[in-house]
């Protein structure tokens, strides 16, 4: 479905706005999605949680010649455990991670993470596919996919594929998704009995990028595995 909102047809006083003009999108389901993707190509920008798309948007980092909102693409929306799997849809928001008994008991390190994305306000609106698909350096859920050794399935019209995270992750703020492709799903496998993470990191206040984190995960009979994330220093930035 696609609105006939366009912010560049806006009566002047209301087109007085930040983000530089862009189509509105709306996506029933993940058919749609896919659909719009095909025909909007690299040339759109896809809304679910928008924490970290907006500020690009208002700065006029991002561009966009189209939005495509996938809110309301439920299919999108769960958190299951099959086996020794958890699958987590990529429209999940980090307070559902957070709220969730079974999968905090299952995989906690998920749970002790997501407390220090953002606050409460942020929490509740963004998502943990968004959060992966931004792929930032300093952000908590990326790096603790990689601890967990996470594989992310990718949709497009042609078809689907699924790539582990050595595959997904390109560097900073890249990821090797398309631009007709959409991030579905995460699927992380159930830390195996024994074994032992922990998340901590050091930020300037609650709820700010982290300048720097470790996440010790100790598998039993096996060496500690810990892995770092950081944000430059002001004086460190060129």
């Amino acid at each position: 479905m696609c609105s006939d909102l366009r912010v560049d047809s806006l009566p002047p006083a209301l087109a007085l706005m930040k983000p530089a003009p862009f189509a509105y999108e709306t996506a029933p389901d993940l058919a749609g999605a896919l659909d719009l993707l095909a025909r909007h190509g690299g040339e759109a920008k896809v809304l679910a949680g928008g924490q970290s798309l907006v500020p690009l948007l208002n700065f006029r980092l991002a561009r966009p010649s189209a939005l495509i909102d996938i809110n309301g693409v439920d299919e999108l929306d769960y958190v299951r455990v099959d086996g020794e799997i958890a699958r987590l849809g990529a429209l999940v928001r980090h307070a559902r991670l957070e709220g969730s008994n079974e999968l905090a008991s299952r995989v906690p390190l998920l749970r002790e993470a997501v407390r220090h994305v953002g606050h409460a306000q942020i929490r509740n609106r963004g998502t943990i596919g968004g959060s992966v698909a931004h792929a930032d350096p300093a952000a908590e859920l990326p790096a603790v996919l990689c601890t967990l050794d996470a594989s992310f399935r990718l949709r497009s019209v042609r078809g689907d594929r699924r790539l582990d995270w050595t595959e997904f992750f390109r560097g900073a703020l890249e990821t090797a998704l398309d631009p007709d492709e959409l991030l579905t799903e995460i699927e992380v496998r159930l830390p195996a009995a024994g074994s032992g993470q922990a998340f901590c990191e050091f930020a300037r206040r609650r709820g700010d990028f982290a300048i720097g984190a470790t996440i010790p995960y100790i598998l039993k009979n096996a060496p500690c595995a810990v892995w770092v994330i950081r944000e430059a220093m002001p004086e460190e930035q060129a």
